[in-house]
């Protein structure tokens, strides 16, 4: 196995921890899952450039790379379901987890006729906009374990205040909805525009 296929097994090996990590409420779990996501999205481009650049690319890479990027991107987003101190209900989830189950049947369909169906410019800006959105919910848990940990208040308590503090903590109590629904958006959006745009695996059969 080589280099680039070790760390794309890296990355989905990782997924576990990253799991626990979140959902154990604590500041420090929470910045260590942090810290592996970031590690993730950072030996993704890494591998993939070395394998186009030293010829590595192989059947198992290019199974296992977007696997290792797909599947640590649904576990933090449906770790954030089952958090209830944020705000991302399960609908939003739903969705951009089945735009990727349609582009993939899709794929395989096109991989039936002998097409391969390459990522467009809208599927890169979709993946930004999922680790932004991602990055930006853990470091809203990071915030609220922090708060606890360093000052001795909960985030219920210091929503309860009547200064500036308070509009703080109601601007992080509801970021991580609105990330998450622009993620969404944004996903449902991009996988409607390359549906149409190979709409002719399609026309024969209607």
């Amino acid at each position: 196995m080589n280099l680039p296929n070790k760390l794309s097994l890296a990355r989905l090996c990782c997924v576990p921890f990253f799991l626990v990590f979140t959902y154990v409420d604590n500041v420090w779990t929470r910045i260590l899952a942090l810290l592996i996501f970031i590690g993730a999205g950072v030996t993704d481009l890494y591998d993939g450039h070395l394998a186009r650049k030293y010829n590595m690319v192989t059947s198992l890479g290019i199974f296992l790379d977007p696997l290792a990027d797909k599947l640590i991107v649904t576990a933090a987003l449906i770790s954030f379901v089952e958090l209830r101190e944020i705000h991302v209900p399960a609908w939003m989830v739903v969705l951009i987890v089945g735009r990727e189950f349609v582009l993939t049947g899709l794929r395989a369909l096109a991989a039936a006729e002998g097409r391969i169906l390459a990522a467009d410019d809208g599927g890169k800006f979709k993946t930004s906009v999922q680790i932004t959105a991602i990055i930006a919910v853990l470091a809203v848990l990071i915030i609220n374990s922090g708060w606890e940990s360093f000052f001795g208040i909960t985030r219920e308590a210091l929503i309860q205040t009547a200064d500036w503090k308070a509009d703080c903590a109601r601007v992080l109590d509801w970021m991580p909805y609105w990330m998450v629904f622009v993620a969404t958006l944004v996903s449902i959006g991009t996988g409607v525009s390359y549906l149409r745009k190979n709409k002719s695996l399609f026309e024969k059969d209607v």
